[in-house]
């Protein structure tokens, strides 16, 4: 596997540095009543997203649940039009209709964002069962977190994919929290990823039981999904779990009365920008100055987006009934 250059190196810290700062605003926004309903924030989890997405081509699809503006960010959308559906705008990339759990863009395969837990799933196998269908060299990238692994679309789904030997690399954000309870008291196998064992036989037929990722280490994961995708692109599924953690409530609404200040502030400790930050500053003398000019950039495009939001029009009676049916 190619060692990543520099730039490349430092483009994953861009793209880190710029999903933190734009959930922190969006929980200021939040505070401030400008972003309603649900919000989940991705801080924390910012390595397995760009590690993961960046082992993607540009033809290659993503699907995931709520949790989902980091993923947008790390697949390219604007962050002025994802800052406007945050705040409800026609300029949003859903025309503000969507909102924070319905992010989605059909030009760059980004396909939501979805608001039920595991509803998405099946809808990942369907992608990979058109590219099959269709004899297309893609992969479907579908990611889920650990809570969604004890219900039955994860189950049916991913039995369909290994029945059907699809192109789908099936990816479990494990934060350790399922909302508030712990993996080890939802699930009998915490090692999630041996899940996929229900799907394969004794003859390699089904599913391939993939690595179990450290999800704080942008590299590793970015290895581990490369490698993931490759083999779902010429084999079929393929089940990876990232060890992550999210430094943040569930939701905005989320007291954490389950997890102690202590655990948290041991994550923040050997949290996954700082831990990159330190191996650019190892691996290349006199870069502190280019990571602080690359800090100071992401924090203006997140101003400029929500400018740009703010002043954004509202959606109209026209924008309601438009898109409801298919012209």
């Amino acid at each position: 596997m190619a060692t990543p250059n520099k730039e490349t190196l430092l483009d994953w810290y861009r793209q880190m540095v710029l999903i933190r700062r734009f959930e922190e605003r969006c929980a200021e926004l939040y505070q401030e009543g400008l972003i309603g309903g649900f919000l989940h924030l991705y801080i924390g989890q910012e390595a397995t997203g760009v590690g993961a997405v960046s082992a993607l081509t540009e033809k290659d699809h993503i699907i995931t649940a709520y949790r989902d503006h980091g993923l947008a960010l790390a697949r390219g959308l604007d962050p002025n039009a994802i800052m406007a559906e945050m705040l409800g705008k026609r300029t949003g990339v859903s025309g503000g209709k969507g909102g924070s759990m319905h992010l989605a863009n059909r030009d760059l395969h980004f396909w939501g964002g979805y608001g039920i837990v595991g509803g998405h799933l099946p809808l990942a196998a369907g992608i990979a069962l058109s590219i099959q269908y269709q004899d297309l060299d893609e992969v479907v990238l579908a990611f889920m977190g650990d809570g969604a692994t004890n219900i039955g679309y994860f189950h049916e789904s991913l039995n369909l994919s290994a029945v059907w030997d699809l192109p789908v690399v099936w990816l479990i954000e494990n934060n350790q929290y399922g909302m508030g309870t712990a993996v080890d008291r939802a699930s009998g196998a915490t090692e999630l990823v041996r899940r996929a064992m229900a799907y394969s036989s004794e003859n390699g037929r089904g599913m391939k039981m993939g690595p179990r990722l450290d999800g704080m280490d942008v590299q590793a994961v970015h290895d581990g999904i490369s490698e993931a995708v490759e083999y779902a692109r010429k084999n079929g599924p393929i089940l990876v779990e990232s060890l992550t953690y999210r430094l943040e409530g569930h939701s905005m609404g989320d007291p954490q009365r389950y997890r102690t200040k202590e655990e948290v502030e041991s994550y923040v400790a050997s949290g996954p920008i700082g831990r990159f930050r330190k191996v650019l500053t190892e691996k290349y003398k006199n870069i502190e100055s280019r990571l602080d000019e690359i800090d100071a950039q992401m924090l203006q495009v997140v101003d400029d987006a929500v400018e740009f939001a703010r002043n954004s029009d509202d959606p109209t009676y026209e924008d309601l009934i438009s898109h409801v049916y298919v012209d």
